[in-house]
């Protein structure tokens, strides 16, 4: 099954860097040359550029999957779990976004695709260095790789890589966005009303703004969700994380390894009190293709999210929003036009 799972992911992806080559692209991807385009999509389908020779980028990120994968949490090299779920890349990479991972500990792109080579209970490798050292060990990189070339050199031309392939994911456009540039009759009328209620009634449209196709602010955010679980341990917790002050990849291989610790959110980067349990708004595009939901994947189905998001807008804003299940059943149908 995995060898299957391996091939399409292979011919999806290749597909995919296919159609950037030859699409109209805006921002950093106009400028990243081909050669730079074809090497991109071999890094992030290597399985060899890991600690058990198993593992590559596209094991969580499954082209086919939105570029998720389906399960509660990123599992690793060995069959370690981590404890975030695996986000969409199809728009979190998009031009525009200026943080990356759920708690927004990075801001950089180039440094964000690199990270999960080195994470523990990821890609396992001993650190950045061995990206570029394994890669310059494999024969097949030779068309990309110059022999001898410096190991500072080749860790730059592998994030770069990287980071083209992603801001050149292609964006087919949904059912929603055809409706938004004139096609009257890409969504339905029942879809339409559940349009005004995420816009309005829902609140919906507060943090995943329309009409832009992210439907992100690109904001943190308390969903609710994990809170009582860390509670008690809480000043515990927030001491320890500020006397360690980590960010960067530091800081997400504690994340990765701390359950307790990675329900702090973006507190973790900003040691901001505000900040506390707060998580990057995610993208709804393909939303009906990236379950399970939230930071931690512990909402199983978009009914379920639905229903969270709508209670925790009310506690917000101190005005429960109250949904009939028509009214319910309209939202979940314009979602699903995303």
């Amino acid at each position: 099954m995995r060898a299957g799972l391996v091939a399409t992911c292979i011919a999806l992806a290749l597909i995919v860097a296919g159609a950037f080559v030859s699409a109209r692209n805006t921002g950093a991807s106009n400028a990243a040359p081909q050669k730079a385009v074809a090497l991109g999509p071999k890094i992030f389908l290597d399985p060899r550029l890991s600690a058990d020779g198993k593992t590559s980028c596209a094991s969580c990120h499954i082209p086919g999957s939105a570029f998720s994968d389906a399960k509660p949490v990123a599992i690793g090299h060995d069959g370690l779990a981590g404890t975030r779920n695996t986000p969409s890349l199809t728009t979190t990479i998009a031009s525009g976004r200026t943080t990356f991972f759920w708690d927004g500990r990075r801001d950089k792109l180039e440094d964000a695709v690199m990270d999960p080579f080195s994470n523990p209970v990821e890609m396992g490798l001993h650190d950045r260095a061995a990206v570029a050292s394994k890669v310059a060990s494999l024969s097949d990189y030779s068309e990309w790789i110059a022999s001898g070339e410096p190991a500072e050199k080749l860790d730059q031309q592998i994030s770069a890589a990287l980071a083209a392939y992603l801001r050149g994911l292609p964006m087919t456009p949904t059912r929603f966005e055809r409706f938004t540039r004139g096609e009257a009759n890409a969504i339905d009328e029942r879809e339409k009303l559940g349009m005004r209620l995420f816009a309005g009634k829902g609140q919906c449209g507060t943090c995943h703004k329309l009409p832009d196709a992210r439907l992100t602010d690109d904001l943190f955010h308390r969903s609710g969700v994990s809170m009582d679980d860390i509670a008690l341990a809480l000043p515990a917790l927030t001491q320890s994380v500020l006397d360690r002050n980590l960010s960067g990849n530091a800081l997400g291989d504690r994340v990765a390894t701390h359950a307790n610790e990675a329900q702090l959110g973006h507190f973790a980067v900003s040691h901001r009190v505000a900040d506390l349990e707060t998580f990057a708004t995610p993208s709804l595009r393909e939303v009906r293709l990236t379950a399970p939901y939230m930071h931690d994947g512990s909402v199983r189905t978009l009914d379920d999210a639905v229903d969270r998001e709508v209670y925790y807008r009310g506690l917000d804003t101190g005005y429960p929003i109250g949904l009939t299940a028509q009214e319910r059943a309209d939202l979940k149908a314009f979602l699903e036009t995303l």
